[in-house]
């Protein structure tokens, strides 16, 4: 085995807190100077207690109803955004065009864009009240929320 590869071993190293040794060990240093050790710190001295006024299952959930709540705004956002869940009028039709829609059972967009997908075009034109008009005003709106080509 190499010499001189091993540090030094001080079987009586000090520990000095505040210029003041407080203990002694075996250490690679002849003295250790350190900040806290167990004869201040305020845990090891009972000065001072860890106070936990709320536990941990109380925490998780108030933090899991806040994400719920974040959830649903989050949810609620995405039904306002998308074009298909949205009332007839905002298509912007005019009365009498948007009373034959809702008198057909036709609400929302998504039942316009249905019945246009599956019937065409006569399906929409067969509805009294719905003329050509009508029928290029829907067909403008679907285009422009990208629902058709």
């Amino acid at each position: 085995m190499k010499q001189g590869l091993h540090p030094q071993w001080y079987p009586e190293a000090k520990i000095i807190c505040n210029g003041k040794v407080v203990m002694t060990v075996g250490a690679t240093k002849p003295e250790l100077h350190v900040e806290i050790w167990s004869g201040n710190h305020p845990f090891f001295t009972g000065q001072t207690r860890l106070l936990d006024t709320e536990g941990q299952v109380d925490r998780f959930m108030r933090r899991l109803q806040v994400r719920e709540q974040i959830m649903a705004t989050q949810e609620q956002q995405k039904e306002m955004v998308d074009p298909t869940r949205w009332s007839v009028d905002t298509m912007s039709l005019g009365t009498r065009a948007e009373n034959a829609l809702q008198e057909a059972g036709l609400t929302i967009v998504n039942d316009v864009l249905a019945k246009l997908q599956n019937e065409g075009e006569d399906g929409l034109l067969a509805l009294p009240g719905i003329g050509q008009k009508a029928l290029i005003d829907i067909k403008r709106f679907l285009r422009n929320e990208g629902l058709i080509e």
